[in-house]
This record gives C-alpha cells, sequence and structure tokens, in this order.
C-alpha cells in the first residue's frame, strides 16, 4: 500500500490552509469594495476598547461552560476525564477550528489528547460525537425559534423560502440517516477481530451516554444557553457599531450565518458569516456596512479568544499528563 509522506501531508495541509485565509480574505475584500469604507472604519471606531473586552470576556465565560459541558457528556460515556485534561482538550479544539487546515480539526485536537489520557479512549470518542450532536440540537433549536419569530418581520415570499430550506435540511438529514443504515453491514463486513472488538467497546459507550438522558437534556440546556450568549454578545456589539436591530432579527440570523459558515470555503468560516449576515440582515432594514463592521468586530473576538485557547492548552499540557478523574 502506498503510503504519502509525512512532509508531503504537511505541506498539503499548510497549502490548504493559506488558501483558506485567502479565501476568506478574498470574501471581506468583494464586501469592502461594495461597502462604503469610510462608513465602515466610523462604525468600528465606534466600539469602546472598554466594550470590546468585556465581550471577549462573556465569549472566554461561555466557553469555561462549554469545557464543563464536553467533560459532562464525554464522561457520561465512560471518558473518565479530569477537568485539566478537559479544559485542555476543548481549548486546544477551540484553537485548532481556526488555524488547523480541516474543517474537524478542532475535534481532531480534542481527540489526540483525549484518547490517549483517558482509561477508556471509546467513551472520549463517543462523548465526543454526543456532544457535537447536542450543540448541532442546540443551534436548530435557535433557528426554530427566529423562524417561529418570523411572521410579521418579512415578507411572505421571504418566510416561505425559509421554510422550504428547512424542509430541504430535514429531508437531507433523513435521507442520510436512512443510507448509513443500509451501508453498515455491508461497510462492517470482513473487518478484523480487532477492529470489531473496538467497535463493541465504541456501541458500549454510545448505549453508556444515551443511557443518561437526563444528562443529555442539561448538556442540551448548556448548549442553548451558550449559543445564545454569542448571539447577544453579538447584537451587543452591532449596537456599538450603531447597528440597532429587534432580537428576533437575530434569532433568525444569527444560527443561519453560522451555519452558513461551516460551509468548508475559509478558514474558520470568516467573510462567509458575515456575508451571510449581511444577506440574512438586509430584509430588515440593517444597512450592510453595519452588518460588516460588527461582524469584523466578533472576529476579532473569535479570533482573539482562539489564540489565548491555544495558549491555554499549551501551557496545560505543559504541565505534564495528569491521572484521569473517577466518573
Amino acid at each position: 500500500m502506498l503510503r504519502i509522506p509525512k512532509t508531503e501531508n504537511r505541506n498539503r495541509g499548510r497549502l490548504l490552509i493559506t488558501l483558506r485565509w485567502l479565501a476568506a480574505a478574498a470574501v471581506i475584500g468583494i464586501l469592502l469594495h461594495f461597502l462604503p469604507w469610510h462608513l465602515l472604519k466610523e462604525a468600528i471606531r465606534r466600539v469602546p476598547a472598554t466594550t470590546f473586552l468585556m465581550i471577549l470576556g462573556g465569549y472566554l465565560c461561555a466557553h469555561a461552560v462549554g469545557i464543563a459541558k464536553w467533560r459532562m457528556v464525554v464522561n457520561a460515556a465512560g471518558g473518565r476525564l479530569d477537568y485539566r485534561t478537559s479544559a485542555q482538550c476543548y481549548t486546544g479544539g477551540l484553537f485548532g477550528t481556526l488555524f488547523l487546515p480541516s474543517i474537524i480539526g478542532g475535534d481532531v485536537v480534542r481527540l489526540a489528547v483525549g484518547l490517549r489520557r483517558s482509561p477508556n479512549p471509546a467513551g472520549v470518542l463517543a462523548g465526543n460525537v454526543a456532544d457535537r450532536l447536542v450543540d448541532m440540537t442546540a443551534q436548530a433549536g435557535l433557528v426554530l425559534v427566529g423562524i417561529a419569530l418570523l411572521p410579521g418581520a418579512l415578507p411572505s415570499l421571504v418566510q416561505q423560502e425559509a421554510q422550504r430550506t428547512m424542509m430541504y435540511v430535514g429531508i437531507g438529514l433523513a435521507i442520510l440517516f436512512l443510507c448509513s443504515l443500509a451501508l453498515f453491514r455491508p461497510l462492517l463486513g470482513g473487518r478484523s477481530v480487532r477492529f470489531r472488538r473496538q467497535l463493541a467497546r465504541v456501541r458500549h459507550a454510545v448505549r453508556s451516554v444515551s443511557g443518561v438522558p437526563h444528562i443529555l437534556g442539561f448538556a442540551w440546556i448548556l448548549g442553548t444557553g451558550i449559543q445564545t450568549t454569542f448571539l447577544l454578545l453579538t447584537a451587543w456589539l452591532a449596537q456599538a457599531c450603531g447597528l440597532w436591530l429587534p432580537l428576533r432579527d437575530w434569532f433568525f440570523a444569527w444560527p443561519l450565518a453560522k451555519l452558513a459558515a461551516v460551509l468548508p470555503l475559509t478558514q474558520g468560516g470568516i467573510g462567509v458569516r458575515e456575508a451571510a449576515l449581511v444577506g440574512l440582515l438586509s430584509p430588515f432594514g440593517a444597512a450592510p456596512h453595519l452588518v460588516l463592521a460588527a461582524g469584523l468586530v466578533w472576529e476579532g473576538i473569535v479570533i482573539m479568544g482562539g489564540l489565548l485557547a491555544g495558549l491555554v492548552a499549551f501551557v496545560l499540557g505543559r504541565g505534564g499528563a495528569q491521572n484521569p478523574a473517577d466518573s
């Protein structure tokens, strides 16, 4: 079997991350080309340094809750990680989401540490997947809240398009689930005994986490609270830039813009998120240059938060391996 040298893999990763940063710069450049630059600069300058730091503090506090949520779900699956290791996994993942080439770079970093430190790696794997599903459900809940608040705020044609999009997403997820069930046995047939043992451990971990619905429910509440906090911080930042909109408009546009940013077009969704926000908030009468100004300052919050998270992960990693905590 032909193996690709590690050097070639690293070069390919660097090229990919460079292309995605260039794509992000191109998207933002296109937005800047069509929007008044002097008004954009003026809106950004309106944000006081104290407001920026307070929003950054709120962003980091929300992620501190995210660490506790991730550890709770992973340990429910049998991961048995202490808080220090969980913090290293989570903060490293937050850094990796922004600065690694893969769209799942954050999960790779989390698992790289968690699988090595846990006495039950299958539990870490299953718990991380469960935590991702909880986050997706929380995000979908915000989208539904936004759509429920739409009547009377937008023309009926736009409402119909939003509802039709949600219907297509639901059908797509149902088809994906059915295809996974149909391909489960053919893909796993003929595998080695060792592989089947590992798979059995993962299945056991999945049963463990699915057997504690109260923990998953509490994790969903925490996840919804975290996402709502990010939404409110963005709205606060937009007000500092001079953009005043009802919260119902943000509940509609912000979750959809975040979902659009998941597309692997730019690094960390930078540029795509701002373009989506401009398009989604314009029908509500929002000035595009104010939306872009708020989006760019928010990206500064996210990037600074990611760098601080990477520093925390580095410091925690220097402390050496910790003994896994009993769940």
